[in-house]
C-alpha cells in the first residue's frame, strides 16, 4: 500500500487527502481528491494476500480511466515520461483517444479524451 500511495501521489502531484486506518480496523485507505469531485481511493484489507498480482482477466475490474480532454493527453504523456512510467502513446480510435499505462500493482490505467 505504501508504494502504490507513493506513486501515485507522485503521479497526481498531491498526497491524499485522507491516508489512515478505518475506524475498525478491517481496511487502511487512502484517497486522493482529483478535483472536479472526483475521488480516488486505494484500499488494502486486513488478512488480504498482498502477493497476489492484479489481473484484469479475472472477474472484477479491467480498468480505471480517468476523463480529460484532447490537450490534457499531450500534458499526461508528458508526466508519465518525466516519471519514468512506461505506457502504450496515445492511441486515437472513432470512440476517442486514449493513453494507457499501469501501476505499481499492474492495475491498468487510462487518461481518455471523448471525441470533439
Amino acid at each position: 500500500m505504501a508504494v502504490s500511495t507513493e506513486w501515485y501521489t507522485r503521479l497526481f502531484g498531491a498526497p491524499p487527502v485522507l491516508d489512515e486506518d478505518e475506524e475498525s480496523g478491517a481496511f487502511h485507505h487512502a484517497v486522493f481528491a482529483l478535483g472536479g469531485g472526483t475521488m480516488f481511493g486505494l484500499h488494502t484489507h486486513t488478512g488480504s494476500n498482498p502477493d497476489t498480482a492484479f489481473d484484469e482477466r479475472n472477474i472484477g475490474l479491467d480498468h480505471v480511466a480517468f476523463t480529460c480532454t484532447t490537450k490534457e493527453l499531450d500534458f499526461w504523456k508528458s508526466r508519465l515520461d518525466e516519471l519514468g512510467i512506461a505506457h502504450g502513446g496515445i492511441r486515437t480510435a472513432a470512440y476517442g483517444s486514449g493513453l494507457s499505462f499501469r501501476d505499481p500493482d499492474n492495475i491498468a490505467l487510462e487518461f481518455f479524451a471523448p471525441p470533439g
